[in-house]
């Protein structure tokens, strides 16, 4: 694999009313990102609501994403999991799918030391023979992974070829881009944060607001990676507004609410997300109207 560079959509997972995955929607998402220059697609992360499907389920969006994109773009597959046999289970079930590559945090709860993290994506690695893209976001898992971690994971696992960093830590993140190999990807786990971190050396996003505004996220990456920074700077504080409220509850409550009120999915969740509360969701409308969006 090429190095990973530019604007990544975490896609959303589209549900029916009753429940099962809206595949006709997931497939008209997907033709969204393309056709407005995403460089690559990422199902079935936290904002593709992963940790709630089924393994048959997880196979079906995999599958239906790496279809509808036919080789147009890279297919990065979400395969974490705190158990590392199910972790594998997973990254194979992506690998027989066509995944290009997956992602995987830290496992979470669990909380290993770096010896047990090396075993946990050697193990991957060795099973499903894919590079992998670290996920850093110790919100989420209660493990933060420091720089030196992050690169130590990349010298000892061949497999590992990038990091999607979401720790929100300025100062860790410019360590990892000056001190990494050169062909190692360091892409932005929070849009806020993007224009920040490819401004530092950064390599681009796996992007939540891409769901909603793939051109202005994709044209924000491109700029940036072609050094245009008063370009890039006028699509990040344009569009920063939007980066926040997608996190006014917990994601992706708000950005599958704002896709529902593009008329682009239904408004259903996985237990335990739930609708957003009246109070924000009135507050993401406004948002999304000042943008002519709906």
């Amino acid at each position: 694999m090429k190095k990973i560079t530019g604007a990544l959509t975490a896609v959303v997972t589209p549900f029916e009313t009753d429940g099962n995955v809206d595949v006709k929607a997931l497939k008209k998402l997907v033709q969204f990102q393309i056709k407005n220059g995403i460089a690559g697609i990422v199902p079935c992360g936290s904002t593709g609501e992963a940790a709630t499907l089924t393994l048959e389920e997880y196979r079906l969006v995999v599958e239906t994403v790496v279809k509808e994109v036919a080789g147009q773009v890279y297919v990065i597959a979400g395969a974490t999991h705190n158990d590392t046999s199910r972790a594998i289970e997973l990254s194979i079930i992506a690998k027989k799918a066509g995944a290009d590559g997956l992602l995987h945090a830290t496992p979470y709860y669990n909380k290993p030391t770096l010896t047990g993290l090396i075993a946990h994506y050697k193990a991957i690695a060795a099973n499903a023979n894919l590079p992998i893209i670290l996920y850093n976001v110790p919100g989420r898992t209660g493990l933060n992974l420091t720089s030196d971690m992050t690169l130590t994971l990349a010298k000892e696992i061949s497999h590992v070829v990038g990091i999607k960093e979401a720790s929100a830590n300025i100062v860790q993140i410019m360590d990892v881009i000056k001190r990494a190999p050169t062909d190692f990807s360091i892409l932005s786990g929070d849009d806020a944060f993007t224009f920040s971190i490819m401004a530092l050396g950064g390599h681009g996003i796996i992007s939540v607001a891409a769901n909603e505004i793939p051109k202005e996220i994709a044209a924000l990456t491109t700029a940036a990676l072609e050094g245009d920074w008063k370009k890039a700077r006028k699509i990040h504080y344009e569009w920063l507004d939007l980066m926040h409220i997608n996190f006014i509850e917990s994601n992706p409550q708000p950005v599958k609410t704002a896709l529902f009120l593009m008329g682009k999915i239904k408004e259903v969740f996985r237990l335990p997300l739930v609708p957003m509360q009246d109070k924000s969701k009135e507050t993401l409308k406004k948002v999304l109207k000042g943008h002519n969006l709906t």
